[in-house]
């Protein structure tokens, strides 16, 4: 190729990378600048168009109130103490409930507050489970007790979100004929999972024929590998009142504490 060959080449070379120039500078000055009416999820909104430096809201579905559907109280079998329980139901399929904090108060007969306290739980995606507290003291036995949820973290899901795969089986109470105590309950925990826990915690109520509940009981198992099968037994050193009719076992997983298992399923809101 000759010189002036060359020469032509590198001049058009250099026009067109001028021209381009142009161009990209012309754009610049003539786009549309990010703002709340683009149609576009950006700057730092965070909805399309709403949130963030939008004044325009989002229209988010909002986690609703859990639902407190019974409370009772039942003697504990020590002196001054009683337990109580209250049946919540979480109405919502996306959002679970991380940590709520709530007060369990007792009233005597005419309505005066006689004992009080507080704890926290939390609650999974639809679940309907029961709180416990066990051993509260009161300077009178109580005639009813209430629980008050004070504070709520919830948490959406945005996969599809599945319960863990525990169970609880062969189940069984029974009153002891001779010896130290009253009656006992136990069963087996199996965890078909594919995690490991830490801490199962299993709460056992007993009700007669009514569906009333009679007592309460509670126990821990620690570091509850997938596949396994466990037997746990709880033991009631009083005799209590009614006649049990049902045995029912609850086996709460807090699967908030798993950081490997929750980042699969949900993100803070």
């Amino acid at each position: 190729m000759e010189y002036t060959d060359r020469k032509k080449i590198i001049i058009i070379l250099i026009y067109l990378f001028i021209f381009a120039l142009i161009i990209l500078g012309l754009y610049s000055i003539f786009k549309s600048k990010a703002n709340c009416f683009d149609g576009i999820q950006n700057q730092n909104e965070r909805g399309v168009d709403c949130g963030g430096v939008c004044q325009k809201e989002c229209n988010e579905i909002k986690a609703q109130d859990l639902i407190i559907k019974k409370t009772g109280i039942v003697p504990s079998g020590i002196s001054g103490k009683y337990d109580f329980y209250a049946k919540i139901s979480n109405p919502n399929a996306a959002f679970g409930n991380k940590n709520f904090d709530y007060e369990i108060t007792f009233k005597d007969s005419i309505g005066n507050v006689v004992a009080s306290k507080k704890g926290s739980s939390f609650v999974l995606p639809g679940e309907e489970k029961y709180v416990v507290e066990n051993n509260i003291d009161s300077p009178s036995e109580p005639f009813s007790g209430e629980l008050k949820i004070a504070t709520s973290d919830w948490v959406k899901f945005e996969d599809y979100y599945e319960r863990p795969d525990i169970q609880i089986i062969n189940k069984n109470y029974s009153e002891i004929s001779g010896g130290t105590g009253f009656a006992n309950a136990q069963g087996l925990l199996r965890n078909r999972s594919p995690f490991d826990f830490e801490s199962i915690k299993i709460q056992v109520i007993l009700k007669d024929l009514n569906g009333e509940v009679l007592a309460l009981n509670s126990t821990e198992m620690k570091t509850v590998k997938s596949g396994e099968d466990r037997d746990f037994k709880v033991f009631w050193p009083s005799s209590f009142p009614g006649a049990v009719s049902v045995m029912e076992a609850q086996a709460e997983v807090n699967i908030f504490n798993s950081e490997t298992f929750l980042k699969r399923f949900y993100h803070n809101e």
